[in-house]
């Protein structure tokens, strides 16, 4: 006998697929998955619609099961990380961050990663494995489910408006698992969130910005950091395979079917690495374009760098945070600064490092941290 399919792993054209192999009519699947996506039930006896046969089959041939909760903290600043045991030693981090207006969740892809960013604690971690479908959303659904409950929400409201690819992992490098898992958060019979609303972030995958193009079109972050080869290069390796001439070039045409007018490229700054007037003069050239180079419609998210304990940098001062901020919206490029949340708990960009068994051997290829530079303090 087989064991129980998780269905969580499975997009509405898998869930359909499943129930039809079982004898059962589409409809089943638009059922299951209300249930299980927007009331976030994981109990078949509960589900009142399903014909009662159904409904007494379906423990012996399906589960709906998110990762298993390790801990919870809650920041100062009201953010929540929850890290959840995936099995062989891994754990992946979450992340909750509420706004007035919105409430975004900070999804994991991957135990660990395997690009090798040096100012990332989980791409000093290395890499252990991708995560199935199931594992993806499955922190969504956890999470929408736990909220309802701190928060108090009646039925039908939402806590989680928008959705970031950005925890721990390279997304585009676990494309199989990350497209179905896209597709739920979008399907109306699911979540139902849109297109505007779901953000993929990357290092760079060329190729696989041009499937998820096709595919499932949604906003786009690309995790850029330097504003020349050279420097990118050393700051994300993935770089000396896709330079930033075929970087840019594949977010143009991602354009042509983005749900966004603009890619969104995100900035770690770095003192005295990628900083200086200099930089930010360079990183103007590079997205304007000229002398026979095209732009790029962008809005540039600049990220101040949260240390961890090992990184060999130092954050840059506020002060020149904001002139490199200036710099870039006096040449009329939409510029923010990223307010640091969740930093207290080590929740902040860059710091999710849950716990992986690196197979890469990642300590032998990093190089070592910047001399120039004292170990982070703060950390955690």
């Amino acid at each position: 006998m087989q064991a129980p399919v998780n269905l969580l792993g499975l997009d509405l054209d898998g869930l359909a697929a499943w129930c039809a192999g079982l004898g059962e009519k589409p409809f089943r699947a638009r059922q299951l998955a209300r249930w299980i996506h927007q009331r976030g039930e994981a109990d078949f006896a509960r589900m009142s619609d399903l014909a009662a046969a159904w409904r007494e089959r379906l423990p012996a041939l399906a589960s709906v099961a998110a990762p298993p909760l390790l801990t919870e903290r809650v920041a100062d600043d009201g953010c929540i990380k929850w890290l959840f045991d995936v099995g062989g030693g891994n754990a992946v981090e979450t992340v909750f961050i509420p706004e007035d207006d919105r409430g975004t969740l900070c999804i994991s892809s991957q135990a660990g990663c395997a690009v090798g960013c040096s100012f990332c604690a989980t791409g000093r971690q290395g890499f252990s494995r991708n995560l199935d479908t199931a594992e993806i959303i499955g922190q969504l659904w956890f999470a929408e489910r736990r909220l309802r409950g701190l928060l108090g929400l009646a039925e039908g409201e939402r806590a989680i408006s928008n959705v970031v690819m950005m925890g721990m992992g390279e997304p585009l490098q676990n494309y199989g698992a990350l497209l179905p898992a896209l597709r739920l958060m979008l399907d109306d019979h699911a979540y139902g969130l849109s297109r505007r609303r779901v953000t993929v972030s990357t290092s760079g995958v060329v190729p696989m910005i041009d499937r998820l193009r096709t595919d499932c079109p949604v906003a786009l972050a690309v995790s850029l950091h330097a504003p020349d080869d050279a420097l990118r290069d050393r700051l994300v390796p993935l770089n000396r395979k896709y330079p930033l001439h075929e970087l840019l070039a594949a977010c143009r045409r991602y354009l042509d079917a983005s749900p966004r007018d603009f890619i969104m490229l995100e900035y770690c700054l770095l003192h005295d690495v990628n900083d200086t007037p200099a930089h930010a003069a360079e990183l103007l050239r590079l997205v304007r374009g000229g002398s026979g180079r095209p732009g790029l419609r962008c809005k540039i998210n600049l990220i101040p760098f949260n240390p961890f304990a090992g990184s060999g940098y130092e954050r840059s001062p506020p002060e020149r945070v904001q002139a490199f901020a200036q710099q870039l919206r006096d040449a009329g490029i939409v510029t923010t600064v990223r307010r640091t949340r969740g930093d207290d708990i080590a929740a902040a960009c860059g710091q999710l490092a849950g716990a992986v068994r690196d197979r890469t051997q990642v300590h032998r290829r990093l190089p070592p941290a910047p001399a120039h530079a004292a170990p982070a303090a703060g950390s955690r």
